[in-house]
C-alpha cells in the first residue's frame, strides 16, 4: 500500500506472473517493486557498478549486475536485460521510464525471447515514440497539432530555412527524445545556428538517435497531459488530466491534478482526442498524451509518451488507482475492471521533484553523498491531508554524475487545491537533506508564490518570468521572520545553557547569561527576551509574546513545533558563529549575540570575497565537450566560451564581459570538478 491517497485493494489474481524484472533504477524501480510485492510477485533488480548498494537492489528479491556505470554500458543494453531475465526466470519486464522504456526494438527482442513486456505493443511505441511519425498519426486520427516541420532535417542550413518559414520562436526537439533532453528554444536565426548541432549531440548521447524536428513555439502556453490506460481487449479510458506547466529548461518541476485551468468540457474534449489517438495505433497499457494549451483553452498535440510518467502519482491520488498494478494486470491479459464513467476525480494532488541541484547557483547539478536524508512522515495528518514520498535513495547513498539527479518525488493530497499546496509547503519544510545541494528552497518558494497559488495564470514561462535574475530565496513573510528569529534565539539560549553545565571550566563555573539577546537576522539586529525551559519557551519580539512549543534538543538538525499555535519546521545548520536556518523557501544567516557583543559588532569590517572575474570556472562537476575560443582571442559579453556536459545535459558557458583569453587550462575530454578553472582572461 502506498503512503498517500490509498489505492483500492488488489483484486484476486487470474493468470499472473510469478516473477518480473525491473529494467530501471532509482525511485521508479522501487515504486514497481512495492506494487509487485503487494501482488505477491517476486522481483529482480538490475544494477550497474555505480548502483551496487542502491535502494532498489536491496528491496528486490534478486539482483543482477549488468555493466559499468554509464547507462550506455548497462541500463541501455537490451541483451543484458534479456540475459538477466533468462538467468533468473523472470517472465516479464517492467521498463519504468527512460532508458529502454520506449524502444520498440527492445519489446520485439523480449517477445522473441518469450518474455512479456509490461507496456504497450512495439507497433504503438514505434508510431508514438518517434515524434515525427506521431504527429503524422495524430493528424490522421483527427487530433489538432502544432504547426511545424515533421520531415528529416539534413543540417543547420536546412534547419534555418525551416525555422524562417514557420516563424519565430520555434522549438528544436530530438525526434526520439523525452524528459526535456534534446530540446532548445530559438528566437532567431542566430539561435538556430548556435543550438541545432548541440540538440543533435544531446539527442545522440541520450537516445542514440540524432534526428531533430522543428515546430512553432506557442507563447504563454500551459502543458496539460491526459493519462490513459487500455487493455488488450480494446478498452481504453482516460484518467483525467495533469497540469505540468511549471517547468525549467523544459524539465517538469511541479505537477498537479486536476489542472486549475481545465474545464469539464475541455477535459472531455482532450480525453476523447487522446483515446482516439491511442485507439488509432492499437494502444494498451498506461500511456500519456501531452497537449499544449493556449490562453483561450485551445489545445494542440505535442507527443505521446508510451510509458509510465514520472508524475503518475498525482493521478493515482485523485483516482485511487494503482497504475503500476493496472499495467501488470493488462500485460497478463486481464481486462480493465472499470469504464470511463467509473473514473473518479477526488480532491487535488501536487507533486514536486526534489533534485540534486543548486538553485542559488543557476540550478547547477550537485553530486556527492547524502550525509543526511530524512523525508517528512508519510500518511495522513490531523487535517485530513496526505503525504507520499517516492524515492530511490536512503541516507548515505551517493548521487552519481552518471544518472538523472532526482532524489525523490514529494506528493501531497488534499480535499482542495489550497489544502494540497499547504500540505506540500509543510512537507518540504520537513524534508531534511545534507551533504549535497538541493532545490527544496526553490520548490517551497513556488508553493508560496501568489501567481502559483492563484493557479489560473501559470504557464510554462512561469519560472523564467518570475525569476529572471535567478533564484535568491523566497521573500520573507512577517510570520516567517518571527518564527526564524524566535527559533534562532531559543536554539542559542539552549546551546549556551548546556555549555554552562560542562565540568572543568577555567573559572570553576560556567558562564551565566540573562534573558536578553540580540538576533542578527539577515543583517538586521533584533532585541529579544527568551524565557521558559526546554520544550516550552516564550520569546518577546517587538513587544509581542511568541509562545513556542518544540521538542528541539541541542544538535538536532530540524527545529519543529509550533509558534502561537501555528506549525513550523526549520532546518538548522551551524556555520562558525552563525546559524543557517531554512524554511518556507529561503535560507537565512542568523547570529545571536549578547546586547554588548551586538553593539560592538556594528564596528566590525565585513570580509570581502576575492575577485574571480578574470577566470572562467566550471560551475558544476562535468565533462568538457568543447572549447569555443583560443588563447589570444578577444571575446564579448554573452559569447560562448565552452560547453560542459553534466547529468546528460550540455551547458554552454558564456563570457560575462568583454576581454581577452590569456590562457586555456582545460581541453575537450577533461573531467572537471566544481569551480575548476577552464580559462584565464588578461
Amino acid at each position: 500500500m502506498e503512503a498517500g491517497r490509498e489505492f483500492r485493494e488488489p483484486r484476486a489474481l487470474t493468470k499472473m506472473f510469478k516473477k518480473i524484472l525491473i529494467a530501471n533504477r532509482g525511485e521508479i524501480a522501487c515504486r514497481v517493486i512495492r506494487t509487485a510485492r503487494s501482488l505477491g510477485i517476486k522481483t529482480v533488480a538490475v544494477y550497474s557498478d555505480a548502483d551496487a548498494q542502491a535502494l532498489h537492489v536491496r528491496e528486490a528479491d534478486e539482483a543482477v549486475h549488468i555493466g559499468a556505470a554509464p547507462a550506455a554500458e548497462s541500463y541501455l543494453l537490451a541483451d543484458r536485460i534479456i540475459a538477466a531475465c533468462q538467468a533468473t526466470g523472470a517472465e516479464a519486464v517492467h521498463p519504468g521510464y527512460g532508458f529502454l522504456s520506449e524502444r520498440a526494438g527492445f519489446v520485439e527482442a523480449l517477445n522473441a525471447a518469450g518474455i512479456t513486456f509490461i507496456g504497450p505493443p512495439a507497433a504503438a511505441i514505434a508510431a508514438m515514440g518517434d515524434k515525427i511519425e506521431s504527429k503524422r498519426r495524430a493528424k490522421a486520427a483527427g487530433v489538432s497539432v502544432v504547426p511545424g516541420f515533421v520531415g528529416e532535417i539534413t543540417g543547420t542550413d536546412h534547419a534555418v530555412e525551416i525555422a524562417n518559414g514557420i516563424g519565430y520562436p520555434v522549438m528544436m526537439k530530438a525526434s526520439a527524445g523525452g524528459g526535456g533532453k534534446g530540446m532548445r528554444l530559438a528566437w532567431s536565426e542566430a539561435d538556430v545556428r548556435e543550438g541545432f548541432d548541440s540538440v543533435r549531440r544531446e539527442a545522440l548521447a541520450s537516445f542514440g538517435d540524432d534526428r531533430v524536428f522543428i515546430e512553432k513555439f506557442v507563447e504563454q502556453p500551459r502543458h496539460i497531459e491526459i493519462q490513459l490506460i487500455g487493455d488488450q481487449q480494446g478498452n481504453i479510458v482516460y484518467l483525467n488530466e495533469r497540469d505540468c506547466s511549471i517547468q525549467r529548461r523544459h524539465q517538469k518541476v511541479v505537477e498537479e491534478a486536476p489542472s486549475p485551468f481545465v474545464t469539464p468540457e475541455m477535459r472531455k474534449a482532450m480525453g476523447e482526442q487522446a483515446v482516439a489517438l491511442a485507439r488509432n495505433v492499437g494502444y494498451f497499457s498506461a500511456g500519456t498524451v501531452e497537449f499544449i494549451a493556449g490562453a483561450d483553452r485551445s489545445f494542440y498535440f505535442l507527443e505521446m509518451n508510451t510509458r509510465l510518467q514520472v508524475e503518475h502519482p498525482v493521478t493515482e491520488c485523485i483516482t485511487g488507482l494503482d497504475l503500476v498494478e493496472l499495467m501488470i494486470r493488462v500485460a497478463a491479459g486481464e481486462a480493465l475492471p472499470f469504464g470511463q464513467a467509473d473514473v473518479q476525480l477526488s480532491g487535488h494532488a501536487i507533486e514536486t521533484r526534489i533534485y540534486a541541484e543548486d538553485p542559488y547557483r543557476g540550478f547547477l547539478p550537485s553530486i556527492g553523498r547524502l550525509s543526511r536524508c530524512q523525508p517528512p512522515q508519510a500518511g495522513p495528518d490531523d487535517e485530513g491531508r496526505l503525504v507520499r514520498v517516492d524515492t530511490g535513495v536512503v541516507e548515505g547513498a551517493e548521487i552519481s554524475r552518471f544518472y538523472d539527479p532526482m532524489i525523490a518525488k514529494l506528493i501531497t493530497w488534499g480535499e482542495t487545491r489550497e489544502a494540497a499546496i499547504a500540505a506540500q509547503a509543510q512537507a518540504l519544510d520537513r524534508y531534511l537533506i545534507k551533504g549535497i545541494n538541493h532545490n527544496i528552497d526553490f520548490l517551497g518558494a513556488i508553493m508560496q508564490h501568489p501567481r502559483f497559488q492563484a493557479g489560473t495564470q501559470v504557464t510554462t514561462g512561469f519560472i523564467a518570468e518570475e525569476y529572471p535574475d535567478g533564484f535568491h530565496g523566497a521573500p520573507v513573510a512577517p510570520e516567517t521572520r518571527d518564527a526564524l528569529v524566535a527559533a534562532a534565539a531559543i536554539i542559542h539560549a539552549e546551546t549556551v545553557a548546556r555549555e554552562s553545565l560542562i565540568d572543568g571550566q577555567l573559572s570553576g563555573d560556567g558562564a551565566h547569561y540573562g534573558i536578553n539577546w540580540v538576533v542578527d537576522f539577515d543583517g538586521e539586529q533584533l532585541p529579544v527576551e527568551v524565557t521558559g525551559e526546554a520544550g516550552s519557551h516564550e520569546v518577546l519580539l517587538d513587544g509581542r509574546d511568541l509562545v513556542v512549543q518544540s521538542g528541539w534538543r541541542v544538535g538536532d538538525a530540524l527545529f519543529a513545533g509550533s509558534i502561537n499555535g501555528a506549525a513550523v519546521a526549520i532546518t538548522v545548520e551551524k556555520k562558525g558563529s552563525f546559524l543557517v536556518l531554512t524554511t518556507r523557501g529561503g535560507a537565512h544567516k542568523c547570529r545571536v549575540l549578547t546586547p554588548r557583543a551586538a553593539e560592538l559588532a556594528r564596528f566590525m569590517i565585513p570580509k570581502v570575497p576575492p575577485d574571480m572575474s578574470k577566470y572562467l570556472l566550471c560551475p558544476m562537476p562535468g565533462l568538457v565537450v568543447s572549447i569555443a575560443v583560443a588563447e589570444g582571442d578577444r571575446v564579448e559579453a554573452g559569447q560562448p566560451l565552452a560547453t560542459v556536459e553534466a547529468m546528460k545535459m550540455e551547458n554552454i558557458l558564456r563570457a560575462e564581459k568583454a576581454g581577452v583569453v590569456a590562457k586555456l587550462l582545460a581541453k575537450p575530454g577533461d573531467s572537471l570538478a566544481v569551480d575548476a578553472v577552464i580559462m584565464e582572461f588578461a
